[in-house]
């Protein structure tokens, strides 16, 4: 197999008025998995799409191992694509749906048979080769059609959402064995995605896309504790934003100076990054940032309780609270005083680099 090195610049791509992809410009390492993680419309698909030769850009280059491969068309570009609704063939049954990319290339019976054998086994699915695809599970599908992806053993894989059709558990299981695959394989894998913890769980690097351009590619700690915009970090998590005011060298909200593990960027508007876990119910004004507001609501989500506090300034922010928590549950109308480490206190400008 070849390295499956992608190297994408300045790619741009309209559909008339609309700008999905602004001069996009990416490497891709060899063995990595990236994900492309942004809402609706942010060109995610579109990118993807470029990659596996489905649109052609307006303009711009993509090498794969050196390559060039915008003339080049989809079949010849030595890709494999899992898509979102599988694309299985519905009158073959789970061998013959696998073993289809090696009769387009002509391999032998016999080595149809073993590769097949292989892929299948990879995905844990060699016991229902005989089976209609018609007869599997949604889980089942997804490993024939993953199988069916890497059973020719291109240099990308390409998946597109490949898991949004599937129950929570099920899902958050395959997201646990996709990576493991990956880590088996070692295959140049390229996902898309809108779903933050998929993206973050399984990915050696993130790009976040918004409005066809890359706001910040990194790795997923990096995407997540230190976001660099206020986009970014309300797109990751549960997040709330608290603006807050330049004050002398520094800033502070609710008239309180922030203490700050890192000093911010020069920007004049900044954002405290709020999100759930980071909150303590314990801390020291001398050492922690102080926050105050009054409860809402207190909502029961099985596992803990997320409450709702009202902040000065009309704002609003949520705690988690667990059982083994030693501090008792608040009740709504209830003032309450929640603390910030430093380092967990992160302020971020209004649009990134």
């Amino acid at each position: 197999m070849t390295s499956g090195a992608v190297s994408i610049r300045n790619v741009s791509k309209a559909f008339g008025a609309f700008k999905a992809l602004d001069d996009v410009s990416l490497d891709i390492e060899p063995g990595e998995f990236l994900t492309l993680l942004g809402p609706s419309g942010s060109g995610k698909t579109t990118l993807l799409n470029v990659i596996a030769g489905f649109e052609r850009p307006d303009a711009g280059s993509l090498l794969v191992d050196g390559v060039e491969f915008i003339t080049r068309p989809p079949h010849k570009r030595d890709l494999g694509m899992v898509f979102q609704n599988y694309a299985l063939f519905p009158h073959m049954d789970v061998f013959n749906n696998v073993a289809y990319p090696l009769k387009l290339r002509r391999v032998s019976s016999s080595s149809i048979r073993e590769r097949v054998r292989q892929a299948l086994d990879v995905v844990q699915m060699a016991h229902l080769s005989a089976r209609r695809v018609t007869e599997l599970s949604g889980g089942q599908k997804q490993r024939v059609a993953l199988a069916r992806a890497i059973v020719f053993e291109p240099k990308l894989l390409l998946m597109d959402e490949p898991l949004s059709a599937l129950d929570k558990n099920l899902r958050e299981h395959m997201q646990i064995e996709l990576k493991r695959l990956h880590d088996r394989l070692g295959m140049t894998t390229v996902y898309v995605t809108h779903d933050q913890q998929e993206a973050l769980t399984m990915s050696d690097r993130v790009a976040v896309l918004r409005s066809g351009k890359i706001v910040q590619l990194d790795t997923p700690k990096t995407i997540y504790d230190r976001p660099n915009c206020r986009f970014v970090a309300s797109f990751m998590g549960e997040t709330r934003m608290l603006p807050v005011r330049k004050a002398g060298n520094g800033y502070e909200f609710a008239g309180r100076q922030l203490k700050l593990a890192q000093p911010p960027s020069a920007g004049a508007e900044q954002w405290l990054v709020v999100r759930p876990e980071r909150l303590g119910w314990h801390g020291h004004d001398e050492r922690d940032n102080r926050i105050e507001g009054l409860v809402v609501d207190v909502v029961y989500r099985g596992d803990s309780h997320s409450i709702a506090l009202k902040l000065p300034g009309d704002h609003e922010i949520s705690i988690r609270h667990t059982p083994v928590q030693d501090h008792p549950l608040p009740e709504p109308g209830q003032t309450l005083t929640l603390w910030l480490t430093p380092q967990a206190s992160v302020l971020v400008e209004e649009t990134g680099a």
